[in-house]
């Protein structure tokens, strides 16, 4: 297993009352964390965090003002900001190739799978920069590299993170600011409903919410910036190998000062 010495370091959590999320709260902080643990479930997040003697905050991760208010509040209340897991995220309960799309839940999984990462990272890079770098690890899925036919709009979101995660690590790398996707197979937790069910009739195998954990452990030890890193049960969690795309000069990159749009 890949070792990472947290002990003095401050870590933000999102998503951490549920599975995923509290096996990671409880994983730092075994490796010397103190852990910040944000959740709507404010009983959860309140529950998690008193188990490891950290700190709750309540908030939708949504709402663009919860995440600079929660980083705020972390180096209010702890001092500082090294590792950030955005791990917040729900699925897509509809199919989305339709007419039949219902707007309003579609806008809750954007908002919670898509912006809560963008305004999370955005909001924790000047804390991770005062502190001369730090880890972005953002939750995503298989589905952020393969196409998931039963939930198309859930692949779009994860899809839309991963993509994210590649541009955003390559762009921070040079201040010592490691952005990473990790992608789990499907994990036993609440986000699968009625769908367990069949996975034990089929005895597919499921990743643990512990299996995640130590993947994220080995992603803040061994990541490199703008990796997609990959966990499925019974393996080792890897970086994925994306293949290079053909291009202008072999698949050169445009210049990092372009921004399309711009005015």
């Amino acid at each position: 297993m890949s070792t990472v010495d947290l002990t003095g370091r401050v870590a933000l959590v999102t998503g951490g009352a549920g599975g995923i999320g509290s096996a990671v709260v409880r994983r730092l902080a075994k490796l010397g964390a103190r852990v910040a643990v944000l959740d709507l479930d404010a009983a959860g997040a309140h529950r998690v965090a008193s188990a490891v003697g950290g700190t709750a905050i309540i908030g939708d991760v949504a709402d663009p003002a919860t995440m600079p208010a929660a980083v705020a509040q972390v180096e209010e209340e702890l001092g500082r900001l090294d590792v950030v897991h955005l791990n917040a995220g729900i699925g897509g309960g509809q199919a989305g190739v339709d007419d039949a799309l219902d707007v309003a839940r579609y806008r809750k999984l954007v908002g919670v799978n898509v912006d809560h990462v963008v305004y999370g990272l955005c909001a924790a890079v000047p804390a991770l920069r005062r502190q001369g770098g730090g880890k972005i690890v953002i939750t995503a899925s298989l589905a952020g590299i393969t196409a998931m036919p039963s939930d198309p709009l859930y692949t779009l979101t994860k899809h839309a993170v991963v993509g994210y995660a590649r541009a955003a690590g390559q762009a921070l790398a040079g201040e010592n600011i490691t952005v990473s996707a990790l992608c789990p197979g499907f994990v036993d937790t609440l986000l699968l409903g009625a769908a367990k069910e069949e996975f034990a009739a089929a005895s597919f195998p499921l990743l643990t919410p512990s299996d995640v954990a130590e993947a994220v452990q080995s992603v803040l030890s061994d990541g490199e910036p703008g990796e997609a890193w990959i966990i499925q049960p019974g393996g080792k969690a890897t970086a994925y190998d994306f293949r290079g795309v053909p291009g202008v000069g072999g698949g050169r990159l445009p210049p990092r000062n372009v921004v399309l749009g711009r005015i």
